[in-house]
This record gives structure tokens, C-alpha cells and sequence, in this order.
């Protein structure tokens, strides 16, 4: 992952394996419940990899219906409205970091909500130094493995949260 230069190293990491959408939806929920107001998300994966599922779960655990939420790759920013506010973009079709820069994503960074950007490796450059970035990996048909990494004091807590909140919801089973 390329973090900001501000930000050399990670503070933390947590690994999850989700067999199935089931698991995903589980992570999703457990992320909307643990993830700090005002956090910025980079989501990293392949194509078909499961980044707007991902989304998708968060916005459902957020009281926000899934079916609402799609990848905005050629809106490239689609705000949700739920218990949380949901900014979702999408770097993929943007040439450069100016591109993305004139999206105003400033505004998204600084807000309440939870700012969750696909393709957030396009743009590393222009992300805050303290942020989640979330790596993808297909490890099946419906498996994925996912590795959550925090950047910077303000998330260090996350990963470690995050484990016990997904231990949780699975009867304290990993």
C-alpha cells in the first residue's frame, strides 16, 4: 500500500478471511460500527474483488438500503444518507491526482461522515495521511481475504476493535 509521505509506516493491521458474502456483510456491519466519525477508506482490490460489496455492507449496517448503493465509477461521488453519512467515490476512471483534486474530496475528508473511495491507490498521493486502507484479494468464488491497515495515531485502535467486533458477531469465533 502506498501511504502518504506524512505517514511512513502503519500503526496497525487486522486480517480477515470472509468465506463467503455472509462474512462480508458481517465485516461491513462490524466496520460501520467501529470506524471513527470523519474516517477516510481506501478500498484496494482487482476488478470483480468486492469493493462495492463491501460499501454496500457498511451502507446496510448505516440503515442504508444495499440495492441503493453502486459503484460510482461515472458519477465518481455518490453521497448516502443513514445513521451515518456514507461519501462514496470512485477513482478508477480518473486520469491524474488533479482530476481527483477537482472533485473537492477536502470537503468529504473534513466532514462527519465516512468517506469510502474505490480505487484509492489511483490517488494515494491526495489521501490524508491518517486514514484505512482496505486491501481486497479474491481467494475463491465468493471468498475474500481482506487486510485492514491504519495509518496514523487516529486509527491505531481500529484494527484491534475491529478483530474483537468481528469475534463477536460470530460467537467469538474468528
Amino acid at each position: 500500500m502506498n501511504p502518504s509521505p506524512a505517514s511512513p509506516t502503519p500503526s496497525s493491521t487486522f486480517r480477515f478471511h470472509a468465506r463467503d458474502e455472509r462474512d462480508t456483510r458481517r465485516l461491513g456491519a462490524a466496520l460501520a460500527r467501529v470506524l471513527p466519525a470523519g474516517a477516510t477508506v481506501g478500498l484496494i482490490g482487482t476488478l470483480g474483488a468486492g469493493k462495492t460489496r463491501l460499501v454496500q455492507a457498511i451502507a446496510a449496517a448505516c440503515g442504508i438500503p444495499p440495492e441503493h448503493v453502486l459503484s460510482p465509477t461515472f458519477v465518481l461521488c455518490q453521497p448516502y444518507e443513514g445513521a451515518r453519512t456514507l461519501y462514496h467515490l470512485d477513482a478508477y476512471r480518473l486520469n491524474d491526482d488533479d482530476e481527483f483534486l477537482e472533485l473537492g474530496p477536502e470537503e468529504y475528508f473534513e466532514s462527519d461522515g465516512l468517506t469510502l473511495i474505490e480505487w484509492s491507490d489511483r490517488v494515494a498521493n491526495c489521501l490524508p495521511p491518517e486514514r484505512i486502507d482496505i486491501r481486497i484479494a479474491v481467494a475463491g468464488e465468493q471468498a475474500r481475504d481482506f487486510e485492514i491497515v491504519a495509518w496514523g495515531a487516529s486509527y491505531r485502535s481500529v484494527p484491534e476493535r475491529l478483530a474483537a467486533a468481528t469475534r463477536e458477531a460470530d460467537g467469538g469465533v474468528e
